[in-house]
């Protein structure tokens, strides 16, 4: 089962992740994405500054103007389910 790693507030999106069968994991910290396959943000916090501390190997999908069903789209297209 695929890992997805999704921020607290978008509870939309990990519902339509968990029925279709995805384990999802609420990104906390910086450790909760270490073992995800593929991590779903919601953009708001964007890095004014320039600093990329790269935490995670997996594909990012930044959720901000989308909807549930475009991210999911868009984690199948990701991780090739």
């Amino acid at each position: 089962m695929k890992k997805i790693g999704v921020e607290q507030s978008l509870t939309n999106i990990q519902e339509a992740l968990q029925q279709k069968g995805y384990e999802v994991v609420q990104l906390k910290n910086e450790s909760d994405a270490q073992s995800c396959d593929c991590c779903v943000v919601t953009g708001l916090d964007s890095n004014v500054m320039g600093i990329q501390d790269a935490t995670t190997k997996a594909s990012v999908i930044e959720a901000n103007g989308l909807s549930a069903d475009e991210v999911l789209t868009q984690v199948e297209n990701k991780i090739g389910t």
